[in-house]
């Protein structure tokens, strides 16, 4: 099941929720049992985890190697090679746009599975 990172965690919980999930409500996780109770979502097809920017070091899904090379894939605002192609933050708000593709996905998913 998934960790989710978002730089606005409460508006992804909120989309969850309009989808129908469950978030926040104290339902019991199955495997995602070091979520905080307020950031677990339970779906019918699974579970989600959604922290926040502050929260990072909290997941468990990512190993310090993951954000080590994380951190080497994302280049410094200022850097040279980086200076004028692109806006500052612009790889944060792509992470945090590909993060909201997939859970646009998992809940049009969910949403379709359920219809039928």
């Amino acid at each position: 099941m998934p960790e989710q990172l978002t730089k606005h965690p409460e508006v992804t919980l909120q989309v969850l929720r309009s989808a129908g999930a469950q978030c926040g409500t104290g339902a019991p996780p199955t495997i995602l049992k070091a979520c905080p109770a307020e950031r677990f979502c339970k779906l019918p097809g699974g579970e989600i985890c959604v922290y926040g920017l502050a929260d990072a070091s909290r997941m468990t899904q990512l190993t310090p190697r993951d954000w080590q090379a994380l951190g080497q894939a994302v280049p410094a605002s200022g850097s040279a090679a980086g200076a004028g192609s692109a806006p500052a933050g612009s790889p944060g708000q792509a992470l945090a746009f590909g993060v909201c593709l997939m859970l646009l996905g998992v809940v049009i998913g969910w949403m379709l599975r359920r219809g039928r």
